[in-house]
C-alpha cells in the first residue's frame, strides 16, 4: 500500500468544465471531513465538491459522495481510482466548475477518475518499510570515518551522544556491521535494539 507524502493538487479542463483535485493525507474521518469542508469554503461558487477517502490500517473506512452529480458518476469512480492505485490514509476532493457542456454518465466517470489519477501523478508517494534500529559506540578518532560511511550509504542518524565515547543511534535497511568493523579494525560493533516502520518515498511504480 502507498500513501502521499504531502498535499497535492492538479487541474484538468474537459469540454470547458474545470476539475480541480486536491489530495490530503489523513488518518481520521473527522480530519477528512474537516479538509472537505475547507475545500468547499475555498470554492463557494463551484457547482460540485465531490470526494472520496480511504482510512484505517486495513482500509476499513471508505466513503464517497457525488455532491449533486448523477449517482455513481463522481465519488465512486474517485474511490475506485484510489483503491486501484493502492492508496490509503487519503482524502481526495474534486471541485467542478461546470463549463456548459454536459459530459454524460460515461464522460463524468472518466473525468472524475481521471482527475484523481492525474493528481496522484503529481504527488510524491511513500511506502512503509521496515528499518533496523541500532547503536554503535566508538572513540572520537573515528567520527570522520563513521560519518563518511553513513553518508555514503544513506543511513539515517537518529541521535548522537557525546560522552567519554560517541554513541550513534542509527536507522538502516541493513546494519553495516562489516563496513564499521573494517574502518575501525574491529573496534566498532553495532548493537541491534529494535525495528521501526518508516515512510520511504518511491520514484516509480509498475
Amino acid at each position: 500500500m502507498f500513501r502521499i507524502q504531502c498535499d497535492s493538487y492538479a487541474e484538468m479542463e474537459i469540454k470547458k468544465s474545470r476539475f480541480l483535485t486536491y489530495l490530503h493525507r489523513c488518518e481520521k474521518e473527522a480530519d477528512a471531513k474537516a479538509y472537505i469542508a475547507a475545500i468547499k469554503k475555498q470554492h463557494p461558487n463551484a457547482n460540485h465538491h465531490c470526494y472520496a477517502f480511504i482510512l484505517g490500517a486495513q482500509n476499513e473506512v471508505q466513503r464517497s459522495n457525488d455532491d449533486g452529480e448523477p449517482a455513481g458518476t463522481a465519488g465512486v469512480p474517485m474511490l475506485e481510482c484510489l483503491v486501484h492505485q493502492q492508496i490509503q490514509d487519503i482524502v481526495a476532493v474534486t471541485v467542478r466548475y461546470f463549463g456548459g457542456i454536459k459530459l454524460g454518465a460515461g464522460g463524468l466517470i472518466r473525468a472524475y477518475s481521471g482527475s484523481v489519477s492525474n493528481a496522484l501523478r503529481h504527488a510524491v508517494l511513500t511506502q512503509k518499510q521496515v528499518m533496523q534500529k541500532c547503536t554503535c559506540t566508538f572513540s572520537y578518532d573515528f567520527i570522520g570515518k563513521v560519518d563518511h560511511l553513513l553518508r555514503s550509504n544513506q543511513i539515517i542518524v537518529l541521535d548522537k551522544d557525546y560522552q567519554e565515547q560517541v554513541t550513534y543511534t542509527l536507522l538502516c535497511q541493513a546494519i553495516p556491521t562489516d563496513a564499521l568493523s573494517q574502518i575501525s579494525a574491529g573496534k566498532i560493533k553495532p548493537i541491534l535494539i529494535g525495528e521501526e516502520f518508516i515512510d520511504v518515498p518511491i520514484q516509480e511504480r509498475q
